[in-house]
């Protein structure tokens, strides 16, 4: 067969489906693991599918981030239920951090620990807080237009000043190889410093996020957990997360 027509059928396969494992792609084009593996290497060079664990996906289009507002109705349900789950790690006295995003954001009305304070750096995420009675720390400096996330000097040495029981973060891309990565190197200093000076931290990413692979990483440490949807444990490829991360919730 033609290595033309064996790029169409691999296509055609990606498209039936987010992610196509290796074998389900030597099954379907009738070739070898070896030829299939040559085939993703070069189609991969050309930009069509990017290669994770155990198979290939359609290459994302890039784009420019989203703002708040758009986020906020992109897949609710899915940050629903993480929100709940990721309050429920949080105990009465638990001193905490929880940065800008939306799926950070949906926590805040399930939390009911008792003598809660946080700080964020989410400017959105004030009026929520102290709508519960929480006591709350806004870090200062530059507000980003489109998270409203407080970022820069000022903000990371404010929060140098704290340390954390717990830190809840949101994240733009979950990638089984490159870990966790987001589009501003602004914000993942600000990550990154959260994970520095917390015991526990929490990575809070619906289906959306994995597989995808953004400009600035953060690194995680290994008291550092992820939180997900019941929607991102039916991807193709969860079971390699779910033998490489730790998270809450999965078996």
């Amino acid at each position: 067969m033609l290595s033309e027509k064996r790029y169409e059928l691999i296509v055609q396969e990606l498209n039936k489906s987010e992610i196509v494992s290796l074998q389900s792609l030597v099954k379907s084009v009738g070739v070898s693991e070896s030829t299939i593996r040559r085939d993703l290497s070069q189609l991969q060079q050309q930009g069509v599918l990017k290669r994770v664990h155990g198979g290939a996906m359609l290459t994302k289009p890039k784009r420019p981030e989203l703002s708040m507002f758009d986020k906020k109705t992109l897949n609710t349900d899915e940050k629903t239920e993480i929100g709940k789950l990721a309050a429920e790690q949080i105990q009465d006295g638990d001193f905490i951090f929880i940065d800008a995003g939306t799926t950070t954001y949906e926590m805040i009305s399930c939390i009911n620990a008792k003598d809660v304070v946080v700080v964020t750096n989410g400017v959105t995420h004030v009026e929520a807080l102290t709508q519960k009675g929480i006591k709350t720390f806004l870090l200062g400096g530059e507000v980003k237009h489109t998270t409203l996330a407080t970022i820069g000097d000022r903000a990371v040495d404010t929060l140098r000043k704290y340390r954390f029981s717990k830190v809840f973060l949101g994240m733009n891309g979950f990638d089984y190889d490159n870990g966790f990565t987001t589009p501003d190197d602004k914000e993942a200093l600000i990550k990154s410093t959260a994970i520095e000076l917390g015991f526990q931290h929490y990575i809070l990413v619906d289906h959306s996020k994995y597989n995808d692979v953004h400009f600035a990483h953060v690194n995680l440490k290994s008291n550092s957990y992820v939180i997900t949807s019941k929607k991102a444990q039916k991807l193709p490829n969860f079971s390699h997360y779910n033998q490489k991360y730790k998270f809450v919730g999965v078996e």
